[in-house]
């Protein structure tokens, strides 16, 4: 190698060939040197490869957790529609079954009704200008015992008011009265117009009298 002294530049004669380095090892070091870098370079292409192939990996799992996730909701919207279509079509059917059970129960109430009103024509034309009173009073606790039946054979009784306890659930005061008797007090002593249930509901509630 050359050496400088002083910061003065060595001249070819100054040389001592003995520290001079022979070319082929100076091609040795080069190429070591080379190879070195090339070892360096293919690890750093093989460990950026690697990174690639995992990242590439991870974006095409991304890419199926979202197709999966896709595929999922399209799922849940079909079945959702088909539901809303069922329910909307039970809707429907409920509606309309409700609407037929109401005529078709409004008919039958009113058929039922006929045949006593066939009672009262008859009943009618058969006292047309009699003087029995007794005879046509006979006759029309005959109809009215026949629709009382027919309305209890439909869940339709008479609420049993007088000498009760006054209920405001069952009853409706119209009037306060002195009591006949100290037991009488809060109790109905007189019903102006009866109420009726039909099965466990009010269908009118009973104007009642109540002592106080």
């Amino acid at each position: 190698m050359s050496k400088h002294y002083n910061n003065e530049e060595t001249t070819p004669e100054e040389i001592n060939l003995e520290d001079a380095v022979a070319p082929e090892t100076m091609a040795e070091e080069v190429t070591d040197k080379l190879n070195d870098a090339q070892t360096e370079f293919d690890e750093a292409e093989a460990e950026a490869d690697e990174c690639v192939d995992e990242e590439l990996h991870r974006i095409e799992a991304l890419q199926q957790q979202l197709a999966d996730a896709k595929a999922a909701v399209e799922k849940e919207k079909k079945e959702y529609l088909f539901l809303m279509a069922d329910f909307d079509n039970f809707r429907k059917r409920v509606v309309k079954e409700k609407a037929e059970i109401l005529r078709n129960g409004a008919e039958k109430v009113l058929a039922g009704l006929l045949p006593i009103v066939d009672d009262f024509e008859r009943g009618l034309q058969a006292t047309a200008g009699t003087e029995n009173a007794e005879g046509v009073r006979e006759g029309m606790e005959l109809i009215y015992n026949k629709l009382v039946k027919y309305l209890s054979d439909n869940g339709v009784k008479a609420i049993e008011s007088t000498g009760n306890d006054f209920d405001a659930d069952l009853h409706e005061a119209i009037a306060t009265l002195p009591a006949p008797a100290p037991e009488l007090k809060g109790k109905v002593v007189d019903t102006v117009q009866k109420g009726y249930m039909i099965n466990d509901k009010v269908l009118r509630h009973a104007k009642v009298a109540v002592g106080e």
